[in-house]
């Protein structure tokens, strides 16, 4: 890994955490002092996925089990639109709730399915979504994360 991803992905994880207390009232994850905080948010029991802004926004980050989940690799995760993680017949659907979320700023209970690379469905229940903005409070994206889904 490359300084700059390096830079990056802890910038990039201190958004995440920092947006997700403001709206939660707790860290994203339990943090180890001796860590940096994009080793424990990689290592961390759930999925954590976050797209940037945009009319079709891209996925930019996924931790270690989002990318087992999805079943790819970070390059490709992180240049699919995140509206195909979502069969087309649920994309209106995700969309809407997005719009949703970007209004409200966050949600703690959102449920749906999703579609790994080689086609395996799964539900995802009681995820937590929310926006993501950067120290300056400009608006950064959004992001997801849930530790309870089951293959359908």
């Amino acid at each position: 890994m490359s300084m700059k991803d390096i830079e990056f992905l802890e910038k990039h994880c201190h958004i995440l955490n920092r947006s997700f207390e403001e709206y939660f009232e707790k860290p994203l994850c339990e943090f180890v002092d001796c860590h940096p905080i994009y080793i424990d948010l990689d290592n961390s029991n759930s999925v954590i996925v976050s797209h940037g802004l945009g009319s079709d926004p891209i996925f930019n980050y996924a931790n270690k089990n989002a990318l087992d989940l999805f079943e790819m690799s970070w390059s490709d995760f992180t240049s699919l639109p995140s509206r195909y993680s979502a069969e087309t017949p649920e994309q209106e659907e995700r969309e809407s709730f997005l719009k949703e979320v970007s209004n409200k700023g966050y949600s703690s209970s959102y449920s749906g399915v999703r579609i790994s690379k080689s086609g395996k469905r799964f539900a995802i229940n009681d995820a937590k979504v929310w926006n993501l903005f950067d120290s300056d409070g400009k608006a950064y994206g959004q992001a997801a994360t849930f530790d309870n889904w089951e293959y359908l």
